[in-house]
């Protein structure tokens, strides 16, 4: 019998404008199983032609870069077709940079600072990949409670939440708190599938990318509150 073959690695294209930044990064990377980074990009513009001419799975993409900014490169990534499994990991100099919540609106899977330790950076880049959100720790969901309450009074209008169902909305808040499938099933008394069904179904009612902007969403319909 023919041993399984195995899984295909990560891709990666490291997108920052500091070259000692990306050469600490591929090296990490590359000594890693099951991560193999596939482009290196300068400025924003280059991130979004390599991720157009590579289709990686993750773009780690610093959030102040020349010419092309993270914010707008990202935006370009979320927006291209056939680039709807890129996902975008940014990264940030500081925990409070507002343009953090820019970044997750414009279609980014979550953020990291750029000092984290080796073991965050592998960890961040194998959830992102997953299809997952990096938004579990705290202090991601106090900065995007503290940017979408300054901003809802300019966002009142349609209710977004109307096209859910009323387990969809319940699932979308569990979401917003920062809950995995499995965790939204144990507060639900559902099944872990039955979970992921209805974060689809949210996702796909709403127009969001994934779940990082499911949660931006929840905070900013007022559904989550700090």
């Amino acid at each position: 019998m023919a041993s399984p073959s195995a899984p295909a690695p990560i891709t990666v294209v490291l997108a920052d404008d500091e070259s000692l930044v990306r050469s600490g990064f591929k090296l990490l990377l590359d000594l890693e199983d099951g991560i193999t980074v596939v482009g290196e990009a300068t400025n924003g513009a280059e991130a979004v032609e390599q991720a157009r001419a590579l289709r990686p799975d993750v773009v780690v993409m610093d959030i102040r870069m020349p010419k092309l900014d993270g914010i707008q490169a990202t935006a370009q990534i979320a927006q291209t077709r056939g680039l709807e499994q890129v996902r975008v990991l940014i990264l940030t100099t500081y925990d409070t940079d507002e343009h953090v919540f820019d970044a997750l609106q414009a279609g980014a899977s979550g953020f990291l600072l750029k000092d984290a330790g080796p073991a965050e950076l592998l960890h961040a880049i194998r959830v992102i990949a997953a299809g997952q959100a990096l938004l579990a720790p705290r202090i991601t969901r106090r900065l995007i409670g503290q940017f979408t309450a300054q901003r809802r009074a300019a966002q009142v209008g349609e209710d977004r939440l109307a096209v859910l169902t009323e387990r969809e909305r319940q699932v979308l808040a569990l979401v917003g708190r920062g809950l995995n499938n499995d965790e939204i099933g144990g507060e639900l008394f559902l099944s872990p599938a039955t979970a992921r069904t209805h974060v689809s179904r949210a996702m796909a009612k709403l127009g969001a990318r994934d779940r990082a902007q499911l949660v931006v969403i929840a905070y900013q319909t007022g559904l989550v509150d700090r």
